[in-house]
């Protein structure tokens, strides 16, 4: 039983102790904070020159893009070519093809016309 409370005592005790800051705990936190200062703006300036790196290089590749397209030949301009010419037999086939799609559809709309109206044919 006497172990038990020696032991229950020595567990009491020990957070107990551990909660007691040693004497130089306020300057070591200070001395942490300065650390964690000097290595926050160590990364800010590292950013801002590797952002000033990035703007630097976007503009050298858009220079460079600028005097690659700058040197390229144009292009020649091709004239479309005009349409050939038909012999006189083929002119004549193209009339009549025409004429006959023309008679064909107004047959068809005439016959819609008559039906609409109601007319025998």
């Amino acid at each position: 039983m006497i172990r038990l409370i020696a032991l229950a005592v020595l567990l009491a005790a020990a957070p107990a102790v551990a909660q007691v800051p040693p004497a130089d705990a306020y300057e070591r936190h200070r001395w942490q904070a300065d650390q964690h200062r000097l290595e926050m703006e160590r990364l800010r300036a590292r950013a801002d020159q590797r952002e000033a790196e990035a703007r630097q290089q976007a503009l050298d590749s858009r220079l460079t893009r600028m005097e690659i397209e700058a040197r390229r030949q144009p292009e020649p301009y091709i004239a479309p070519t005009p349409p050939a010419l038909r012999t006189p037999e083929e002119e004549r086939a193209a009339r009549e093809a025409a004429a006959a799609r023309r008679r064909a559809t107004a047959e068809g709309v005439g016959q819609i016309d008559a039906w609409l109206d109601g007319r025998p044919d």
